[in-house]
């Protein structure tokens, strides 16, 4: 069993009547990317927060390599990396000020090839009020790795980048995660969350109400598998044909879509059919649900 290197048991935390974070409890085993999933508001930054050492939970057990965060950030300061949803440096520090301050807090020497990497190099004069919001984040995601921590702390990392900077920064958290890096990742994004993590959290309203693989949750949904069907003579879209576990049947343009609760089943009786009326498949698609739907479909039903 891998050993964990986030632990959370009953955390809670609120600020006056509001309860921010309600009994929330998970554990992160070591080299692993566990994603912490929710809208606006459900309580993700709290936690990260309470986990960083930023805010004292009212009640709850927190542990960071069997440190609490609380207590002993001076000893984790090293070995953690965050990443925070808005950034605090001072609007007129330069990108190449900030480096050589991170670095010399952690010890380490000034990690300009990920400056490079990030395409940020050339901008090492400029100040951080004069950078675009990507590059802001670009930059918050350097200043939290310069060190090599063992656990990194991720809050909504791509808002506000390009595509071509979110394939940079995904393949350097695979790289991460590759070299025994644990990642903690919250994020709204679904579908950053299903490529990237090993297992999720969804919070809603300060709590858990579901915790897996994506593969689990997804699985645990009445969300049904799509088939999407094309073929040479369109036999398919003359009158309805009941195939087994169908609960739709929906055409667009040339596909023949069904959606259904057994997709085995229900492939291998329409290329039958296909067969036997002496047609041709040209294209067949099955589609999982994915976390997006589950996940409204989840915040639906407690809603």
């Amino acid at each position: 069993m891998n050993q964990l290197a986030i632990e959370l048991n009953n955390l809670r935390k609120s600020y006056g009547e509001v309860i921010a974070v309600d009994q929330v409890s998970f554990s992160v085993p070591k080299g692993e990317i566990f994603g912490l999933l929710g809208p606006n508001g459900a309580g993700k930054t709290t936690t990260l927060e309470c986990l960083e050492g930023l805010r004292k939970p009212d009640s709850g057990m927190m542990r960071i390599m069997g440190e609490d965060p609380a207590r002993d950030g001076r000893r984790l300061r090293n070995l953690v990396g965050v990443q925070l949803q808005t950034s605090g440096l001072p609007a007129t520090m330069t990108v190449d000020e900030s480096m050589r301050f991170f670095t010399a807090y952690h010890g380490v020497q000034p990690r300009y090839d990920l400056l490079e990497r990030m395409d940020l190099l050339k901008k090492k004069g400029s100040q951080y009020q004069e950078l675009s919001t990507g590059q802001k984040r670009r930059l918050a995601l350097i200043l939290a790795i310069a060190h090599d921590p063992l656990i990194v702390i991720l809050d909504e990392p791509t808002a506000g980048l390009d595509v071509a900077s979110r394939a940079e920064l995904h393949a350097m958290m695979q790289e991460l995660k590759n070299n025994g890096t644990t990642i903690l990742l919250a994020t709204h994004d679904m579908a950053e969350a299903e490529k990237m993590t090993d297992s999720v959290a969804i919070l809603l309203k300060g709590s858990i109400i579901t915790m897996g693989t994506v593969r689990e949750i997804t699985a645990q949904g009445s969300g049904f598998t799509k088939i999407s069907v094309r073929t040479e003579e369109s036999r398919l879209h003359e009158d309805e044909i009941e195939f087994p576990a169908v609960s739709q049947r929906v055409i667009k343009n040339e596909y023949v879509n069904y959606f259904t609760t057994e997709p085995g089943v229900t492939v291998s009786s329409i290329i039958n059919y296909v067969e036997k009326q002496g047609d041709r498949l040209i294209d067949l698609r099955v589609e999982r649900p994915s976390l997006e739907e589950r996940f409204l479909e989840i915040t639906s039903e407690r809603n």
